[in-house]
């Protein structure tokens, strides 16, 4: 019998998939409506996102429109974004919102870079958990006799090697991120 790896590439997949998600929400001084994604309105008092209840579309490279299909939600709308931490006033002319981004300062820069860092190790760390909980059940199949010692050891191989690709992926996507933050 040969040890499968499909099962932790798969949780690798969806740990990178996570990684980039977040990554998507954060703001590097163009207009990108994935910012909006963590923000919910209070919508006849359910929390609900704001692009299940309005139409976003990027105006220009720094700016963001919002139309709400129901226009009593607009206040709830401007009212989620400002207090949400995305750090942009919205301008509400009464039929659609418009968040223009300002370019971004160059300590906002380094500390939005070192915050791509932070989850970036937290994206590896959870790669190492699934690596962890993978040679645990080596060592349990090889224990059992369900896996041989050379077995037990290219499956050790695999599991390090598929660890190794999805860490230089990782690194990748974070060095990718910091590039267009950096951008003036």
């Amino acid at each position: 019998m040969k040890f499968e790896t499909k099962e932790y590439e798969s949780k690798m997949q969806k740990s990178i998939a996570s990684y980039q998600e977040n990554l998507s929400t954060i703001r590097a001084g163009r207009a990108n409506p994935d910012v909006l994604k963590k923000i919910t309105v209070d919508y006849y008092g359910s929390p609900t996102a704001i692009s299940a209840i309005a139409e976003v579309k990027v105006t220009d490279a720094r700016t963001l429109t919002i139309t709400a299909w129901d226009k009593s939600a607009m206040k709830g709308i401007e009212k989620a974004i400002l207090t949400s931490d995305l750090g942009i006033h919205p301008q509400n002319d009464g039929s659609c919102i418009r968040l223009a981004f300002p370019p971004m300062t160059e300590e906002r820069r380094k500390e939005l870079s070192k915050q791509i860092a932070k989850l970036g190790e937290e994206a590896k760390v959870a790669g190492r958990n699934i690596r962890r909980d993978a040679n645990d059940r080596i060592k349990k199949e090889k224990k059992d006799s369900i896996l041989t010692e050379d077995e037990a050891k290219q499956g050790d191989k695999l599991v390090q090697d598929l660890t190794d690709k999805y860490i230089k992926e990782i690194d990748v996507v974070t060095a990718a991120k910091t590039k267009e933050i950096m951008e003036i």
